[in-house]
């Protein structure tokens, strides 16, 4: 599972807040090669109510860069 967290540090007061959460995790029904996810983006005041929702299919996970499932997974949930 995946956790990514978006933080904001404010160059004035130091004071670091988490803006922003979203969980990617595999389906189980992928292979070693090839990832199939579920994704879940937390609504930006809790950081637990889930706001959206998504999936990727057919992820090449050995070769494809981490950050290309993240633009990804937030596409599958329906961001631009």
């Amino acid at each position: 599972m995946l956790i990514v967290k978006v933080e904001l540090h404010s160059a004035i007061t130091g004071q670091v807040s988490e803006i922003a959460r979203m969980r990617i995790y595999n389906d189980e029904t992928g292979s070693r090669d090839i990832g199939n996810y579920m994704v879940d983006v937390f609504d930006d005041e809790t950081k637990t109510k889930v706001m959206a929702t998504g999936a990727v299919k057919k992820y090449p996970r050995l070769t494809a860069p981490v950050w290309s499932l993240v633009a990804k997974a937030l596409k599958a949930a329906g961001f631009k």
